[in-house]
């Protein structure tokens, strides 16, 4: 077990690399554990946004990492830059013994995940990869539910992502919808449910994928998957960044021979049905679980900085460290080369 010094009786020193459009999450979880953590700086290669957070935050302000991971005394920092440039600033701040936080996806290949675990634990710093819809407490009831093996054995599993995200929004970032640094609406937008096929349901056997492309971008913008776990479960995935006129549904389906649930809304924020053999005390609770939200983020970001928190004053372990968010990039490299091939993909991708 690798020993990791906590941190204690001072603030845990932060620092946000990249101060786009999710920056804001991570913004809002830092002000509500004040207590606990501090922003120390901020970093983004564009002028005028670097300019505007220094300016609200009152904070350093930097253009480039080596230079601010150099210059100050962190603790961690945290990535939300584009996907694929995660990589190598995990790195970059690992050579610093700065631990490091991930937006999903952790990388965009394959590899390039490998890189940043072995990178982190080379360095004895910790890797953390935001997965914060696992703090939905309508998805806490459900892997509650999975966990005390309600379903008994779970026959199918679907998944729909129903979102729009117009070629403005592609336009945006000379960086979104490419390969290189963005990937899909699966690795992008639904990155976040295809972590549940995991979490919730177990390691995957295998997986089928066709994608499509309409929006004026390198990646898919429309998929489908099937999926065949190891327990004997089949199931399916729809992901579609289309759907006319706004964001329809983002919502799980389990169906076993003691129970079906379906937790549907915009964000897998409603449980529309849930039903088993076997009542349950907590039952009752579904209704005070379910949320409005106008996000498709969800409200998982402070809950999930607290298991940090957590994690670096000694007192917890990670929920989703680097290893645990391999296994969603896992799928995610499954279903590309599936796409890609026409083939069937086993996993693990490697031995």
């Amino acid at each position: 077990m690798r020993h990791y010094t906590p941190i204690v009786g001072r603030k845990i020193r932060i620092a946000i690399v990249g101060c786009g459009r999710i920056s804001s999450n991570h913004f809002a979880s830092l002000e509500k554990h004040a207590e606990h953590v501090e922003l120390a700086a901020v970093c983004d290669i564009d002028p005028k946004t670097l300019a505007a957070h220094v300016d609200k935050y009152g904070v350093p302000g930097y253009g480039d990492l080596e230079d601010m991971l150099t210059e100050e005394k962190l603790d961690m920092v945290v990535l939300c830059t584009p996907s694929g440039a995660h990589p190598e600033q995990a790195v970059i701040a690992a050579r610093h013994k700065v631990h490091v936080m991930t937006e999903k996806p952790m990388a965009t290949r394959w590899h390039d995940g490998l890189r940043m675990v072995r990178a982190c634990d080379e360095a004895g710093v910790r890797l953390f990869v935001v997965k914060q819809n696992r703090r939905n407490t309508t998805l806490q009831l459900l892997k509650r539910a999975v966990a005390e093996k309600r379903f008994g054995k779970i026959h199918m599993v679907h998944l729909n992502v129903f979102w729009t995200r117009p070629q403005s929004y592609y336009d945006q970032g000379g960086w979104r919808g490419t390969w290189e640094f963005d990937g899909g609406a699966f690795m992008n937008q639904a990155s976040h449910y295809v972590d549940l096929l995991d979490w919730l349901i177990g390691p995957v056997e295998k997986v089928q994928a066709m994608m499509s492309t309409t929006r004026d971008i390198e990646v898919e913008d429309t998929g489908v998957l099937n999926v065949k776990w190891r327990n004997g479960a089949l199931g399916s995935m729809s992901v579609t960044m289309l759907t006319y006129p706004k964001n329809l549904e983002g919502s799980i389906t389990i169906l076993g021979e003691k129970g079906t649930v379906r937790v549907g809304g915009v964000a897998v924020n409603d449980i529309q049905l849930w039903e088993f053999a076997e009542p349950c005390d907590y039952d009752q609770q579904i209704n005070d679980a379910n949320y409005e939200t106008t996000s498709v983020y969800g409200f998982g970001h402070p809950l999930y900085y607290s298991n940090v928190i957590d994690v670096m004053r000694g007192n917890a372990e990670p929920e989703t460290d680097g290893r645990e968010g391999l296994k969603s990039l896992e799928l995610l490299i499954a279903a590309y080369l599936s796409a890609r091939d026409g083939k069937t993909v086993s996993l693990p991708l490697e031995f």
